[in-house]
């Protein structure tokens, strides 16, 4: 139980540090892409934000690794961080280390309970058409046959193949730039998919909660019906019980007169003579 609440409360106090740290990563991506024109010195500072930023997304993976009261099981479960933290170090290209800072960007996120899925997603959706952009114009923007030079070019080619449109007025031309357009492709897809299911389980959520409040209107509507009904059947008991008491009363204090006594007098034969 320590242990897990050492890992919880490291979680909550590194989550705003490490957003901070993702955005000067992406400060730094981007720098070097769209002023092309940069020198030699300031590319150096930004790859050496970038791996700065990668070493302290490691860091905390590794912390946090420490913190887990089960090991195996948290690198078993969290196995796309593990990938995310050593890919860059295999093959220290800048399009892993951008992949892998997306990658445990949006595990954190995903972590932390306070963020919902509708920023999630505004989030991913900024993130993706951004370095997507940033990064099909670094590797198309030298291509001798490309044709998306400049980030305008490649902002609208963003747009136009995450939402599966595709006009086809730019498209690269380059292996790693077709291999960056298809993962734009499965994540515009997979987000709308993530955005309808979100959608439908409102819907879905009003529509049960308005049938849980029909069922106990009804419920209760049976239950005071039966109530009545019970103490229909009380008052009728009670009034069954009370009539021949009543008749009873009556014969005792004599209000009851028996049918001869009203009856008529027989007349005597001699009185009529």
């Amino acid at each position: 139980m320590d242990q897990l609440s050492a890992q919880a409360r490291w979680e909550g106090r590194t989550q705003r540090p490490l957003l901070a740290l993702a955005v000067a990563f992406a400060v730094a991506y981007a720098v070097p892409i769209v002023d092309d024109s940069a020198g030699h010195s300031l590319t150096a500072v930004c790859t050496g934000v970038e791996w700065v930023v990668w070493a302290a997304f490691a860091l905390d993976y590794l912390v946090r690794l420490a913190l887990a009261p089960h090991r195996r099981e948290f690198v078993r479960q969290h196995w796309p961080d593990l990938c995310a933290v050593v890919l860059p170090v295999l093959q220290p290209l800048r399009l892993l280390r951008l992949v892998s800072t997306l990658l445990l960007v949006g595990r954190r996120a995903r972590m932390a309970p306070q963020i919902r899925l509708t920023t999630y997603v505004v989030g991913a959706v900024v993130g993706l058409l951004m370095f997507g952009s940033l990064a099909v114009l670094s590797v198309e923007r030298e291509a001798p046959h490309g044709n998306i030079r400049t980030l305008g070019d490649a902002v609208w080619w963003s747009f136009t193949t995450m939402t599966t449109v595709g006009y086809g007025d730019h498209a690269p031309t380059t292996g790693l730039g077709r291999m960056i357009a298809v993962g734009l492709m499965l994540s515009g897809i997979a987000l709308l998919g993530v955005v309808t299911a979100n959608i439908a389980a409102w819907f879905i959520s009003r529509f049960e909660k308005d049938d849980v409040e029909e069922r106990r209107q009804t419920e209760a509507i049976a239950a005071l019906t039966e109530e009545v009904r019970s103490l229909r059947a009380e008052v009728a008991r009670l009034a069954e019980r009370e009539r021949p008491e009543g008749s009873a009363g009556n014969r005792a204090s004599g209000h009851d007169v028996p049918a001869a006594a009203n009856a008529p007098a027989p007349l005597r034969r001699d009185a009529v003579g």
